[in-house]
């Protein structure tokens, strides 16, 4: 019975004995050329270790507490190359490749896969077919108590066929231009995740200056006091059995057999709030019959319903066959085969809405297709208020804490899990969720660059990112904008050595916070990294404000990033100036571009001390560029 028990107690000791690696660390992955990397995991204590690659033998101990590394030296671009990791057990990870990787980080806008942009991209998803770029997708997690050692899953996976379509699309375009351009293998460690603020991705230590956050991640730390924010009464719309009266009459309302009484034009696209609804948050039904032709009917199809706010399900002819919970995805829902019918069928979209406007956002597709067949979905519907949401008690709940939102929450389990992995540097694309602290962000974005290349401990990598495009209402009047004054703060971290941003002020749509156009972003990112990592004598960056000086009623400003010349992308007058004098009341300015440098007045401005370009949520028309084809960034000068 003691021999027994002894074999049971020394199993488990014995699979702890045994080496293991990060997650990352595995078959396929791409490993920085050119640069001492390090290869590291865990073993029992003062295990013998050994790493044999290109013929070459590197041995360590694990330490007392199992940890151990090993620094290889370095390694041409190319492969595939064997690796085996040896020590009470063997491991031995092929299809390794040495070329360059790049930490590409962020919200939303880094995350959106090429998947979601499937029709844009169609052709790049078709013709995707190269092993040599590669992307490890690193899961979304949180941490609230301090950095994590290790992943909880990944896998490289190549840019080929279908399993492009979860790569990050900007940072697709960006390794496919880097690869184009030196034909070595591109890696991408795609850590991003959408609608989270800077400081979650911010160590501890990076945050060190900014003492109410640093509060808030001690107090994070506190077991009793998370589990009371957690511990919220939950209110009667948590749980609670729908109200919706499409779903608890005696026939649903999207059932086929079900006879509309008492429901009201609308239109699609468009908000309720704009028609004749005020101030509704809760379900509203569209029900419209669809003529439907033959030549569709036996075929799949596919309904686009552009965006919806909040989240939307689809039924046609009675059957569910779609449905998204939140406004932010483009709609693009399948339709079987054998579903719809020649002639009329019944559409009918649940729309539920928590917060602001509710319904169908415009300039987006609405339309069901199949192969050359095209019908409209636009115009008017018919519609029936579901549920209206007493404020309190309407879709979201109350209470709690949302880890992924906390400072360092994001960097121990997302970041720090791979500080031992050379890279050749970082591509960042965020903002949106620091719109409202500019000032602050100005600080953050520093701090933050500053503490990715200290956790890395090589120097100043290169840091590149991305300044928020154009987004929101247009408005043809100067005016404060939240959004341009995150601009202005991202365009400050051009003061922090060996960095570039990439400015996309062009390439947003006034109704999607997630711009279709990520080809021309990834492309920016790369002239930004041809630039800085590889040494390239180009301009890699639109005009950037420089000095000015002042000539009675007029301010000329000279710019940076010139290139060829300055030059507007539509043969006009530099547009989107703005003049002040003391009171920092703005009116339109005009202009005049006379070689590398413009000329801005107003006749109602005697004595100006200020200007501002494409100083707007979404400016109209920022048409200043250089002869290469790159925006000037939006700026401002403040006396």
């Amino acid at each position: 019975m003691k021999k027994i028990f002894l074999i049971l107690f020394l199993v488990p000791q014995f699979l702890i004995a045994q080496v293991k690696l990060p997650q990352i660390i595995r078959d396929s992955m791409i490993l920085q050329r050119d640069a001492n990397i390090k290869i590291w995991g865990w073993a029992s204590a003062g295990e013998k270790i050994t790493i044999q690659l290109n013929n070459k033998t590197y041995k360590t101990k694990a330490t007392a507490n199992g940890n151990w590394v090993v620094t290889v030296a370095p390694v041409k671009a190319g492969g595939p190359h064997n690796m085996s990791i040896s020590g009470k057990n063997k491991i031995i990870l092929k299809d390794i490749l040495f070329g360059d990787v790049w930490f590409c980080s962020g919200q939303s806008n880094m995350v959106h896969q090429l998947n979601i942009h499937d029709i844009t991209y169609a052709k790049e998803i078709t013709e995707a077919n190269n092993s040599n770029i590669r992307q490890f997708l690193v899961s979304t997690v949180t941490s609230l108590q301090g950095p994590q050692a290790n992943l909880p899953s990944g896998l490289w996976k190549y840019a080929v066929g279908e399993d492009v379509r979860p790569f990050s699309a900007v940072a697709y375009f960006f390794a496919k231009k880097l690869y184009e351009k030196y034909q070595v293998p591109i890696g991408i460690i795609n850590a991003s995740w959408g609608g989270t603020p800077i400081e979650a991705w911010t160590s501890e230590e990076g945050l060190k200056d900014f003492s109410t956050i640093i509060n808030t991640i001690q107090k994070n730390k506190e077991t009793d006091s998370i589990n009371r924010l957690n511990r919220r009464p939950f209110s009667d719309s948590v749980f609670r059995k729908t109200m919706d009266k499409g779903l608890t009459g005696e026939k649903k309302w999207y059932d086929e057999t079900y006879t509309p009484k008492g429901w009201k034009n609308i239109n699609i696209p468009g908000y309720w709030e704009d028609q004749g609804i005020k101030d509704l948050n809760g379900t509203v039904w569209y029900r419209k019959e669809i003529d439907i032709p033959a030549s569709m009917i036996g075929k799949s199809a596919k309904v686009f319903l552009g965006r919806i706010v909040d989240a939307d399900v689809l039924y046609i002819n009675g059957k569910q066959v779609g449905g998204t919970g939140y406004q932010y995805p483009q709609r693009r829902y399948n339709v079987p085969a054998d579903l719809l019918k020649a002639g009329k069928n019944i559409f009918v979209i649940k729309v539920t809405n928590n917060a602001g406007k509710g319904g169908f956002v415009p300039d987006k597709p609405y339309c069901i297709f199949s192969g050359k067949d095209t019908v409209d979905l636009k115009g008017t519907w018919h519609y029936k208020v579901g549920e209206v949401f007493v404020p309190g008690t309407g879709g979201f709940g109350g209470g709690g804490i949302a880890a992924h939102l906390q400072p360092a929450a994001l960097y121990n389990a997302m970041v720090a899990p791979v500080i031992n992995y050379t890279i050749k540097g970082f591509c960042w694309y965020q903002g949106e969720s620091n719109a409202g602290r500019a000032e602050e962000y100005a600080k953050l974005q520093p701090a933050q660059i500053i503490d990715w290349r200290n956790k890395w401990q090589s120097g100043t990598l290169p840091f590149l990112f991305v300044q928020l495009p154009g987004f929101m209402d247009y408005n043809y009047l100067p005016s404060e904008s939240g959004w341009a004054m995150l601009r202005e703060s991202q365009l400050k971290s051009l003061s922090v050595p060996n960095t570039a941003m990439a400015v996309a002020i062009d390439l947003g749509e006034w109704n999607d916070i997630h711009p279709d156009n990520k080809k021309d972003v990834g492309e920016r990112l790369a002239l930004a990294a041809m630039k800085l990592a590889y040494g390239e004598n180009i301009i890699h960056s639109g005009p950037l404000y420089q000095s000015h000086i002042t000539e009675g009623n007029k301010i000329i400003i000279s710019f940076s990033n010139t290139g060829s010349g300055l030059t507007t992308n539509d043969g006009e007058a530099p547009a989107e100036f703005a003049i002040a004098g003391d009171d920092k009341k703005f009116v339109s300015a005009q202009t005049k571009l006379e070689g590398d440098k413009i000329i801005v007045w107003s006749d109602v401005v005697k004595e100006p001390k200020y200007i501002r370009y494409a100083w707007a949520d979404n400016p109209v028309n920022p048409n200043l560029y250089n002869k290469e084809g790159l925006p000037a960034s939006p700026f401002q000068i403040d006396k």
